[in-house]
């Protein structure tokens, strides 16, 4: 693989490139890289298609956006991406926060997108389980007692423990912008956009996901339309990590 940078719109961008055929992007999960995609990558160059792994903004080695972005400016620099690149139209694999990018993307650029990949994909708001439930009622009793003056040197320890708690140890690990953008990013439910979504889909999860439960995978299967959906029985949220072997042979089946 062939890594490369350019600039989008000042943002320096860096990316994957390799391999001849029909193009396939892959877009990474939040606190993740071009990286982690590398085993999947060289494969499908291999099996004759041309592969392209950007690194999101504020990920990898890509500059971190100017400001807290939402999932329009992700969509926004996505095309102008693909824009420069010369790609008219590319096949898309999305992991988890990919997934809301290319979602976004693919709903305002409908033309430029041949087939969607989704799988463990973000996007819809979870309802948080029990155990969340409790340790965000503890937050607000804790926010109070923690406003005394004699307490208050106690409340960021207090917080970072809180965090890990709920499982938002990226948030922890994100810069203020980067938390400004995950605020946004968690705040937008992408449900009413599934209907709009026209091109042929693909939804794969896996059924120990804990990050993005299964039963979310049914309500992506039932709003959008022209999709088939693929359960990996003995894999959680990163089936590409887990058993790559076998998200291939469901994703080169599908794009052929």
């Amino acid at each position: 693989m062939e890594e490369k940078e350019v600039f989008i719109n000042g943002i320096k961008t860096s990316y994957k490139i390799a391999g001849l055929g029909p193009a396939v992007l892959i877009l990474h999960g939040w606190g993740a890289s071009s990286d982690s995609w590398l085993q999947i990558q060289k494969i499908l160059v291999a099996q004759g298609y041309k592969v392209i792994c950007p690194d999101f903004p504020g990920f990898g080695k890509s500059q971190t956006p100017p400001r807290p972005w939402n999932l329009t400016d992700y969509g926004n620099w996505l095309n102008d991406f693909l824009s420069f690149l010369n790609f008219k139209k590319i096949s898309i694999i999305a992991h988890s926060f990919g997934g809301r990018v290319a979602i976004k993307f693919v709903v305002n650029y409908p033309k430029k997108t041949e087939k969607l990949i989704l799988y463990a994909s973000a996007g819809l708001k979870i309802e948080p389980d029990i155990e969340t439930k409790i340790i965000l009622f503890l937050a607000k009793i804790g926010n109070i007692i923690f406003a005394f003056k004699p307490l208050r040197i106690l409340k960021n320890s207090i917080r970072k423990l809180f965090y890990i708690l709920i499982g938002h140890r990226d948030y922890l690990k994100a810069d203020n912008i980067m938390r400004g953008t995950m605020k946004k990013v968690l705040g937008e439910d992408l449900l009413p956009e599934l209907s709009k979504i026209k091109v042929k889909t693909l939804i794969v999860w896996g059924k120990k996901d804990k990050i993005v439960p299964v039963k979310y995978a049914y309500i992506f299967k039932e709003n959008i339309k022209n999709s088939q959906l693929e359960i990996l029985p003995k894999v959680a949220h990163s089936p590409h990590l887990e058993n790559p072997e076998k998200l291939l042979e469901i994703i080169t089946r599908f794009l052929r």
